[in-house]
């Protein structure tokens, strides 16, 4: 496994790959490393000749009171599970080498940005379409995979490829959970032990939501209504939002027609905490 940090030398090895041939797959993450990004490197390698593990913690979409400093890192441990899951490349570039003096230039996706995470963090989405991009750019990869947790973040990429034609397969991993149901972030390790079992109300009350569709409920008030009251009583829990939406465009849906997207997000003391899940009723 090769470690590269230069811009230039990812893309000549980029090149080679593709004059070679070879599939190139891209998992972009922000380091410090769980088994849900392991599990997007395992069916990245499957699918692809050259596995391509980015880790950049990206300043641009951070906001100016959000945890950028603070955000957990461990890129030698995480050097190595890449590795053990037979990454390739690692690629590990600096935030002077991807935004360099005189950088000017954003990407925008407009309206699937604008609901859920969008409404408290208006330069997040900013951020991931912009430093997306250029990772694309660098990597040159013939597929993409982000995780599902991040739902509004993985229909951000699928538009920002569609409308900037990107020759980019995007592809959606599945959310991998804890033994006790919580959704593995690495802002995980914010949770303290005392929290632990407060910060099981969003997967809880996702299995709320989906016992209420499994039996005949399709009204996204009577289903919000009910997650809001389990979250509420638990003391510690603040909640930031909890919607049902489209999972194509993340707008908020009065009603489950097909399938719709509930995204919930709290806080529980230091840690922000999102989670997700497709609702689908049964005809």
């Amino acid at each position: 496994m090769r470690i590269v940090s230069n811009i230039r030398r990812m893309w000549r090895i980029a090149d080679e790959a593709r004059a070679a041939g070879k599939r190139i797959g891209l998992v972009p993450t922000m380091g410090y490393f769980h088994e849900g990004h392991l599990s997007l490197m395992r069916t990245a390698r499957k699918e692809c000749d050259l596995l391509v593990v980015s880790i950049f913690v990206n300043p641009t979409q951070f906001g100016p009171d959000e945890d950028l400093a603070a955000y957990p890192r461990d890129v030698e441990r995480d050097c190595r599970d890449a590795e053990a899951v037979g990454a390739d490349i690692v690629f590990i570039p600096t935030a002077d080498e991807i935004y360099p003096a005189g950088y000017q230039t954003d990407v925008t996706v407009n309206k699937v940005t604008r609901n859920l995470c969008g409404v408290d963090r208006p330069v997040h989405f900013r951020g991931v379409a912009t430093v997306v991009t250029k990772l694309f750019n660098i990597v040159k990869p013939h597929m993409a995979i982000f995780g599902e947790k991040d739902f509004q973040q993985l229909a951000t990429i699928k538009r920002l490829a569609k409308d900037l034609s990107f020759d980019v397969e995007i592809v959606g991993g599945p959310t991998i959970r804890e033994t006790d149901g919580l959704a593995m972030s690495s802002r995980n390790a914010y949770i303290r032990p005392e929290e632990r079992e407060t910060a099981l109300c969003l997967s809880r009350s996702l299995a709320i939501a989906k016992e209420m569709v499994d039996t005949g409920e399709r009204r996204s008030e009577r289903i919000l209504q009910a997650v809001r009251s389990h979250i509420e009583s638990k003391e510690q829990a603040e909640i930031d939002y909890i919607k049902i939406c489209s999972t194509e465009t993340i707008e908020d849906i009065e009603e489950i027609d097909g399938e719709g997207l509930l995204a919930i997000a709290v806080k529980i003391g230091k840690a922000r905490l999102i989670d997700n899940c497709v609702l689908r009723p049964e005809n």
